[in-house]
């Protein structure tokens, strides 16, 4: 099933999300689905939020289906190592058609739960790197425009507005 993305906003973008506690099929299915929905939407990572289920669950393909190896599914997880940095333009599904120049760690580790609760740790550099951080703060309430600055903020909120009455912005 492809959902559909929550643009910017919506209100479960910027809360944070719940940890999940039950591995079951319900879980394998929504990790599914997600999948199918980034693909829909061409996008390399999505956070539960982006579907409007505040869990903290995330997935990623910076192959984009190139690799099914690639395919990366994280419960639960937390950033615990940053590296070096790389500035590079970013987007955002939720927040489609607008790209900024975003500097974050060029090599990250996060330790996660996959579908079954089972604990592992993923180094990732470059665009993993910068899919890992991406992911993993939708399910803290925050978006990539957090990392711009409040100029650059205010002008794509305020284009943001201007869509939203022109009634183009779902």
């Amino acid at each position: 099933m492809i959902y559909p993305i929550v643009f910017y906003g919506d209100p479960v973008l910027e809360k944070p999300a719940e940890q999940i506690t039950e591995f079951n099929d319900d879980l394998r299915k929504l990790v599914d689905d997600m999948f199918e929905s980034m693909y829909a939407a061409h996008g390399v990572g999505l956070a539960a939020p982006q579907i409007g289920i505040s869990k903290r669950l995330a997935v990623i393909d910076v192959t984009f289906k190139e690799n099914p190896n690639a395919k990366l599914v994280l419960v639960n997880p937390e950033i615990i190592g940053r590296e070096g940095k790389q500035t590079g333009k970013e987007g955002c599904l939720s927040l489609p058609d607008f790209h900024e120049n975003v500097t974050r760690a060029n090599v990250v580790t996060v330790r996660a739960q996959d579908v079954h609760g089972k604990w592992f740790e993923k180094t990732g550099d470059d665009l993993l790197a910068r899919a890992l951080l991406h992911e993993t703060d939708h399910l803290n309430g925050r978006l990539f425009i957090s990392h711009v600055s409040a100029l650059k903020r205010d002008l794509i909120k305020r284009k943001i507005k201007k869509l939203v009455k022109a009634g183009e912005w779902a």
